[in-house]
């Protein structure tokens, strides 16, 4: 359960068509989510797709794939990802969220 989450949200970030973005944050957060970040503090599935086309927008064609397991607890998941750029290689950045 906890891998298909994380699958279902990085899939959200990595979704580049807008239309299928909004579409994709939908599937994943509930209309009343809040997204919270050191660069932003949002809610609502407008503001979070909005948050997403701006990380993509500042590193074009990468694209987020999981690091590590998740580690759930009661009902959150703590999970690892990392931002690759196209192709693979070394990750821009390496971080985590909890959801």
């Amino acid at each position: 359960m906890a891998s298909e989450l994380v699958d279902r949200y990085l899939a959200a970030w990595n979704t580049a068509d807008p239309t299928d973005r909004a579409g994709a944050v939908a599937a994943v957060f509930t209309p009343d989510a809040t997204y919270t970040d050191p660069l932003a503090s949002v809610g609502g599935h407008d503001a979070i797709a909005a948050v997403i086309a701006g990380a993509r927008d500042m590193f074009p064609g990468h694209s987020f794939r999981p690091h590590g397991a998740p580690d759930a607890h009661h009902d959150l998941v703590r999970f690892g990802w990392e931002l690759v750029p196209p192709g693979g290689g070394e990750p821009a950045v390496v971080g985590f969220d909890v959801a």
